[in-house]
């Protein structure tokens, strides 16, 4: 996984990288505001923790955060210091976890061990697997062929032989490889071109079908990221400690 920290404390620098890096999270360090700011609007972030109190213009960061494309719905932290932001302030502008100052490593782990369930949920669903499968597209009880480019927990991604009539509501029918049985999804038009190429947002997934395409990208996850869907080796669930979630 990857994390942003935004910090030019070095008490916190000090003690997160290491625990961040404990639990398999890469750790990119800011120091600047309007730096990280361009960072978040061209890369994307499993977490971003804002040392908010300490650092000029860290509250702005986290209070636009939530307007990004990229990192919209990545796992906020919020880094106090007990003087200027309230927890509900912190709370308010989108954060999901709340670390106060002086950070310790034991808080620290609690905190972001708490988080990684948050984390992986967010990485599944974007997550995009590339995959070539043929998908039947039923269309006001007319079938068009297609082919998969992709597949997401959200949606799917597919070459299609035909345009699809405006304002459609096609259902999709596939089998992943590997997996069985046959997916029967309703799914709304999200995006065509000129090309043939279309993306189709699934809607009233079945819970059998939804447990069925999660379990797939999870392990399709894996196998490209070993490890970003398994706890860290050795690591038990901490007690629940002075660290505050939403």
């Amino acid at each position: 996984m990857e994390s942003l920290l935004l910090s030019e404390d070095e008490d916190v620098v000090r003690v997160l990288q290491p625990t961040l890096e404990k639990l398999a999270i890469d750790v990119e360090i800011c120091s600047e505001a309007r730096t990280a700011s361009e960072i978040l609007l061209s890369e994307k972030f499993d977490a971003v923790i804002v040392d908010c109190d300490d650092l000029q213009g860290g509250r702005e960061v986290l209070q636009g955060l939530r307007a990004t494309a990229s990192n919209k719905n990545s796992v906020a932290f919020a880094v106090l210091n007990g003087k200027k932001t309230t927890m509900q302030e912190a709370f308010g502008m989108g954060v999901n976890f709340v670390l106060q100052k002086p950070v310790s490593t034991v808080n620290a782990l609690r905190c972001f061990y708490a988080a990684l369930n948050f984390m992986e949920r967010e990485r599944r669903r974007y997550f995009r697997q590339p995959v070539k499968m043929l998908v039947r597209v039923v269309v006001e009880e007319k079938e068009i062929r297609a082919t998969s480019t992709n597949v997401s927990e959200g949606g799917i991604a597919l070459l299609l032989h035909q345009a699809l009539p405006t304002n459609a509501t096609p259902r999709v029918q596939f089998t992943l490889p590997g997996a069985s049985p046959a997916l029967d999804v309703e799914t709304d038009i999200a995006w065509t071109d000129t090309s043939g190429h279309a993306g189709l947002r699934f809607r009233n997934l079945p819970q059998v079908s939804q447990l069925l395409l999660e379990n797939w990208l999870t392990g399709q996850m894996e196998k490209h990221f070993p490890g970003a869907t398994k706890k860290p080796a050795g690591q038990s669930s901490p007690a629940s400690g002075s660290e505050l979630s939403r």
